[in-house]
């Protein structure tokens, strides 16, 4: 356990403590790694760079093209190469789903970044 540990840096609170390997703020709940406490605001997504098929850098809000036909669980027809997804999310998904997006007329679900191109 540290004895040391620094403030909050959404709101300053001095009362901050370890929660396994977070620092958290009891006044606004905010929540961090101590490794990250100086790159708060956007240091975890400095850290992940996310590629497409082709090698492309991703980032939230992008439009990708699907470059494979690909099959949905419980859906007679699947996604179609070719098919445009617009203002994508990049997330720590599961089991490389590392894109959360939303398709028109399948709804929200999550791809793989090799599946997809930058458009």
């Amino acid at each position: 356990m540290i004895e040391n540990l620094p403030p909050c840096p959404k709101c300053s609170c001095e009362y901050t403590y370890e929660m396994n390997a977070l620092v958290v703020c009891p006044e606004c709940g905010h929540e961090w790694v101590l490794a990250e406490s100086g790159t708060e605001g956007g240091g975890a997504a400095a850290e992940q760079v996310i590629k497409d098929s082709v090698g492309n850098v991703l980032q939230d809000g992008d439009s990708v093209v699907v470059v494979k036909a690909l099959k949905v669980k419980g859906s007679p027809s699947g996604i179609k190469a070719g098919t445009k997804v617009r203002n994508i999310r990049l997330v720590d998904g599961v089991d490389g789903h590392d894109i959360d997006c939303k398709i028109d007329g399948f709804g929200a679900m999550q791809l793989k970044s090799s599946v997809v191109r930058k458009a």
